[in-house]
């Protein structure tokens, strides 16, 4: 083959050494626009997993790699005058330009032809059978051939400059530093002998203000010097950017996704060329997790290896080798994106943090991502992790002796008016489709009693209907007459009596969503006969050609509505129910005035945000008057519909300000449902994100749901301050004592079961107790144990 990479960085290199080591009669060629051995920027970081892939591909580099190292394992964090120190973390810092010397010299070993001061804007220059476009984020050939790749470039709201400093620091360290325009940040890491990365980044807005727009390139770093002087002790800063002026050297990060990887060129005779894009030019990460030249390295050992394998078949099938890059690739570099867009925005957003006291700031930085949760930090570093668990449950009355356990975040109580909750676990509001007439029966009694025997702190009602005709489906609960306040009574009766969990109703009217079949005979499909009028903040069809058309309410319909409310409430009160929802999400009635999506009313209730929050704040203030005053309400949201044009996480933080403004004690905080034009980007902890935003900007505890199903999950959400309490859905349906099992499973056995269940405890936590102590010596095992046992066993 003969191959030309355009672009002379990490990936071009890399790809270029390993296509020349595995195939030698191949003609290798790296165009590179700077001179030769020159390059921009400081230092990089790699994980001690990125080494392990780099000695599998190509011992030799890997190893002259290796040697020029500086390794460390802290993370240091400073802010307002206190450090918190962590370890375990496994980096490597190593010279920008050093590494790339060390690429260029394994290239010249090999025979790879390096073509250096060539700037490439036309791949048409070249004639080859494979073409990587590697040149970079701002990447020629990928504008060249846009109607191919695709790309989405996001330029992000910080504006960071990249200096370097002879202050040798000993750990990775991070110092936030808050002036009259805001926060400034620095990353600081040492790689090599007598040099250290020194990036200061500040949102836009706090950029300008300070004014660093206007000032030559020495005054900027003379700013930064004098601003972080203490952690320089007298070393001056560097740049090393001589081709740059003024405030250019302070760049927006630009965030690059691109749809297609690959462009076949094809020339006036039907030739077929592949232009591939790799590193920066396919993909960008946010250098807060250190894995932009990671991510280069691997796209070349994966674009080597798809070659190899199509190859070794002997039907030298390139298209197929590179639609499997492609479709590994995406894969891997989507999930570091989503890791580097959690910590792009954390970075983005310190002062939504930097009320936090410097310990649970420290653990939010370091759980930012959600690549290192809790659980990982106690493998890193159990003695800090033990420490701060301490602090943390001293913050909710629990003060224990260091030399015990301390109780994890999830076990931590929690109060809200007069209500305390032992723990941090929330049953969540799970439609059962089960009520007959709308009364709660036998099977309630089961579901919601068997889970609050099974640890959770706070076990809600799925969506209880405030009439007939609010409900979702004929097998929905109610509560709206005697026989159904009666049900519930008996339910809430049973809890109180039979656990020590706390038990809630969420109140609801399904509005546009309602008088469809029970889930497992059709979610969302009209019944087939005797429905119910529907009625909505407008006129709307949910099921586009299939669902009901609802009618819009009117003022008479709007004050009934209420009413049936007020009434729900004053029941819900009088059958003993700890706590009170108010579901306002997922396209409901109350939830079809939030959103413009579904609210497109001309009078008083529609149009602007102000207006569309109206009727749900006037609903939630009479409920508020007639429920006691030392019970807690929250408020279930959508904080994102996932549509062009619906509500926002910045809506739904001007919503929850609203509701707290009017009584709200906590937001439930979900997304989506509204429309089926939805496009959520799920995840584990997907919706996370917007209990934090809301809990953290909008002042007002949260309760965050959604692929909440492990300990370390809860243990991260709250540890971190990302939300107070953390509903759990699908693993509790699956797992009545999810919570119990849970605590089991980390080793916290500090937890009390049901009396006639004490047997089954003791038992459980023997039997993880040995699958702990198995898994911790087969990982332990060298490869060839584990190979012997392992024959050994057949």
């Amino acid at each position: 083959m003969r191959i030309v990479c355009i672009g002379g960085g990490p990936a071009g290199l890399y790809f270029g050494l390993l296509m020349k080591r595995r195939h030698p009669a191949s003609e290798v060629i790296v165009v590179e626009r700077n001179r030769p051995y020159d390059t921009f920027g400081w230092g990089v970081v790699f994980s001690d997993q990125t080494l392990g892939n780099l000695r599998a591909a190509d011992a030799p580099s890997a190893e002259a790699i290796l040697g020029a190292f500086n390794h460390w394992d802290d993370i240091e964090v400073h802010i307002n005058g206190s450090t918190v120190r962590s370890s375990g973390h496994g980096f490597c810092g190593i010279g920008r330009k050093r590494l790339l010397n060390i690429l260029q010299t394994r290239c010249e070993a090999l025979g790879v032809k390096l073509v250096f001061e060539t700037h490439v804007v036309n791949d048409e220059d070249y004639e080859a059978d494979l073409i990587i476009a590697c040149d970079g984020a701002n990447s020629a050939i990928r504008q060249k051939y846009a109607a191919t790749y695709q790309p989405d470039i996001d330029l992000r709201d910080c504006r960071f400059v990249w200096l370097g400093t002879n202050k040798c620091f000993d750990a990775f360290t991070f110092a936030f530093e808050k002036t009259e325009w805001g926060w400034f940040q620095a990353h600081a890491y040492r790689f090599d002998d007598n040099t250290s990365t020194f990036i200061v980044e500040a949102p836009e807005r706090v950029w300008r203000a300070a004014g660093l727009a206007d000032m030559s390139k020495e005054e900027g770093i003379a700013f930064c010097e004098k601003l972080f002087a203490r952690y320089l002790d007298g070393h001056p800063l560097i740049s090393n950017a001589s081709h740059l002026r003024g405030s250019a050297q302070w760049i927006r990060f630009p965030r690059v996704v691109n749809r297609e990887w690959v462009h076949w060129r094809e020339d006036a005779n039907g030739e077929r060329t592949p232009v591939v894009l790799m590193g920066d030019a396919a993909h960008t990460a946010h250098f807060s997790i250190g894995s932009g030249t990671k991510l280069a390295l691997e796209d070349a050992i994966e674009l080597a290896n798809s070659i190899d394998t199509a190859f070794a078949r002997r039907d030298g099938d390139l298209e197929g080798a590179l639609d499997h890059y492609t479709r590994v690739r995406s894969v891997d570099v989507l999930r570091i994106q989503n890791a580097a867009r959690n910590s792009t925005e954390w970075f983005e957003n310190v002062d939504r943090y930097a009320s936090f006291e410097p310990e649970q700031f420290a653990y939010s930085l370091l759980t930012r991502s959600q690549r290192i949760s809790h659980e990982n930090l106690r493998e890193r570093d159990a003695r800090y992790l033990a420490s701060f668990e301490h602090w943390l449950a001293e913050r909710s009355g629990i003060v224990r002796d260091t030399n015990q356990r301390a109780v994890p975040p999830m076990f931590t109580p929690f109060t809200l008016r007069g209500v305390t909750l032992k723990n941090r676990i929330v049953v969540s509001p799970m439609a059962q489709y089960s009520a007959v007439d709308g009364i709660a029966g036998d099977y309630h009694l089961m579901h919601l009693g068997a889970r609050a025997m099974g640890g959770a702190a706070l076990v809600m009602t799925e969506m209880t209907c405030v009439s007939a005709e609010a409900r979702i489906t004929p097998g929905c609960p109610g509560m709206y007459t005697s026989g159904q306040l009666a049900a519930w009574r008996r339910i809430v009766a049973f809890v109180h009596a039979q656990s020590d969990a706390k038990i809630g109703m969420q109140l609801g009217h399904a509005g546009a969503k309602a008088s469809t079949r029970l889930a497992w005979e059709g979610i969302d499909q009209p019944l087939p006969d005797g429905n119910w009028p529907l009625v909505s903040a407008s006129p709307q069809q949910y099921l586009r050609d299939v669902s009901q058309w609802s009618r819009e309410a009117s003022h008479d319909d709007l004050r009934e509505i209420e009413a049936q409310f007020v009434r729900a409430t004053r029941m819900a009160d009088e059958a003993g129910f700890d706590w009170l929802e108010l579901h306002c999400a997922h396209g409901y009635f109350l939830s079809s005035f939030l959103s413009p999506l579904t609210n497109r009313r001309t009078d008083e209730y529609g149009g602007s945000l102000e207006n569309r929050l109206r009727y749900p704040l006037q609903v939630f203030s009479a409920m508020r008057v007639v429920w006691p005053q030392d019970k807690p309400m929250s408020v279930r949201i959508s904080a994102h519909d996932w549509v062009d044009g619906g509500t926002t996480p910045d809506d739904a933080v001007q919503i929850a300000r609203a509701f707290k403004a009017a009584g709200a004690d906590m937001i439930d905080v979900s997304s989506g449902q509204v429309s089926k034009d939805e496009k959520p980007v799920y995840g584990r902890m997907f919706q996370t994100p917007f209990a934090d935003r809301i809990r953290n900007e909008a002042g007002i505890a949260t309760m965050a749901v959604g692929a909440i199903s492990e300990a370390d999950h809860v243990n991260s959400i709250i540890a971190a301050g990302r939300a107070d309490l953390c509903a759990v859905a699908r693993p509790h349906l699956a797992n009545p004592s999810w919570t119990l099992t849970e605590a089991a499973k980390i080793g916290y056995f500090d937890i009390a079961w049901p009396r006639q269940y004490a047997a089954a405890k003791s038992q459980l936590e023997r039997n993880l107790e040995r699958e702990r102590a198995s898994a911790a010596e087969h990982a332990s095992l060298s490869p060839q144990e584990r190979a012997q046992r392992a024959e050994g066993s057949v």
